[in-house]
């Protein structure tokens, strides 16, 4: 099980969207392991609800179960007021991981599928950080963290607006970390690399689909992406989410840290 460095989360409430499986399902669940005060989010209620069940068994613990669009508005602001209704308690850490990523080539690019990546990706972490920075100003302490990707800082084919979404998502980062550099609230994104989760696994079946290979050789081209030649697993990204939740990593702010084995160096 992940641990933090040195810090406790005890008494802390953390929201994760995305929460219903992989990463963050991960975070949600090495957060609670460190007393956390933890909510999961997600457009589908039966995977947080899971998730929940599983936070309880881990540490004896409720947690909160929201049902929420991130790319509305008004879906957003209602998560939030739930959230303070069932927990009594302002979002002190706040994980921005739900996304979604689909490929096309430019001229297949619909506007439908461009506006689903900004929409999800840009505008979910958008309306989400606003609605938790006001409080967290005001209490003088808070973390935003963003699951952002190792596509926000390089292009690749077939991505164009995934790769746009995770752009905007750290121009958005880096211009309110310095914008509430002073305040006590600390805001970085996370960029990982192909990380063993549902995602990997479309990416699989649309390789196959597109290219004939066996799913055995689309998934070891994915691998050797990685100088490490493996994937990253869902636990380290978990444990690299502590770190910048902790007091220990107070000084690391409006950073995009890339946990991909090496495979882009900026």
């Amino acid at each position: 099980m992940t641990t933090t460095p040195s810090d406790s989360l005890t008494g802390k409430v953390a929201l994760i969207t995305g929460g219903g499986r992989g990463i963050g399902r991960a975070i949600a669940l090495a957060f609670a392991n460190q007393g956390a005060r933890v909510a999961v989010a997600s457009r589908t209620e039966e995977q947080v609800k899971v998730v929940a069940a599983e936070i309880k068994d881990l540490t004896g613990r409720e947690s909160v179960a929201l049902v929420c669009d991130v790319a509305d508005s008004k879906s957003v602001d209602q998560m939030f007021a739930t959230l303070r209704e069932l927990l009594q308690g302002e979002v002190d850490i706040l994980i921005n991981n739900a996304g979604m990523a689909e490929s096309a080539t430019i001229v297949n690019t619909s506007d439908e599928l461009w506006e689903r990546h900004l929409s999800i990706n840009l505008s979910g972490t958008f309306f989400c950080t606003r609605a938790a920075v006001s409080s967290m100003v005001a209490k003088g302490w808070g973390r935003v963290i963003n699951i952002a990707s190792i596509a926000g800082k390089t292009g690749a084919p077939y991505i164009t607006a995934y790769s746009a979404s995770k752009h905007g998502v750290l121009g958005l980062t880096r211009s309110v970390a310095l914008e509430l550099a002073n305040t006590g609230v600390t805001i970085n994104a996370i960029c990982p690399g192909y990380v063993e989760t549902e995602m990997v696994s479309r990416g699989i079946d649309r390789i196959t689909s597109r290219t004939g290979r066996s799913a055995e050789e689309a998934l070891e081209s994915l691998r050797k992406m990685n100088p490490q030649n493996r994937f990253v697993t869902v636990d380290e990204v978990a444990s690299l989410a502590l770190l910048l939740a902790s007091d220990d990593g107070r000084g690391i702010n409006g950073q995009a840290i890339n946990i991909d084995g090496g495979t882009v160096l900026v």
